[in-house]
């Protein structure tokens, strides 16, 4: 799939008009319902095909932060051959109690897949997880980049960010 032809796929499973707010608590005119775009196979497919083109050759690792995030590293793992981990937005009072689900080691070199970046808030905190166990965050890749400050706030914090698609690719 094209990044256009995945833009349009995008845009018809998941953009909503009305009067939203957000993660970040911004109010919005339009929402990205990224569970409507990562249930569809072909779409969670050509997105990990897209991150993993972002794997380089010292990863080890594909993290993707509770619970948007999960689907799409499972499938960036798919595409790359790479094992994957689930960041918890915070520790279960049961079983294990564990933050992050999986095997994250020191030294591990990470590639952290976000679905809809706003503030980037969500993903900076699982990149403190990952990088508070001795690993080190890569890159930080988003499906989308709504432009409200994700980009600046995310590499101000000293983390590389790059995004499959913006806002204005679903114009």
């Amino acid at each position: 799939m094209t990044k256009q032809e995945l833009a349009r796929r995008v845009k018809e499973t998941a953009y909503l008009e009305g009067d939203f707010v957000l993660r970040s608590g911004k109010r919005s005119k339009y929402y990205l319902d990224k569970y409507l775009f990562e249930t569809h196979p072909d779409i969670l497919r050509a997105l990990g095909e897209e991150f993993a083109k972002h794997v380089t050759p010292d990863v080890t690792l594909i993290a993707g932060a509770e619970l948007g995030g999960v689907a799409l590293a499972a499938s960036t793992a798919m595409a790359s051959g790479k094992n994957w981990i689930i960041v918890r937005n915070s520790k279960k009072d049961y079983g294990t109690g564990k933050l992050v689900e999986g095997t994250l080691k020191a030294g591990d070199v990470v590639l952290l897949v976000e679905d809809i970046a706003t503030t980037g808030g969500q993903v900076l905190e699982a990149a403190r997880v990952i990088t508070g166990a001795g690993a080190k965050v890569s890159k930080i890749v988003a499906v989308i980049d709504r432009k409200q400050g994700a980009g600046e706030n995310i590499t101000g914090a000293g983390f590389a960010f790059e995004s499959i698609l913006t806002k204005d690719d679903l114009a």
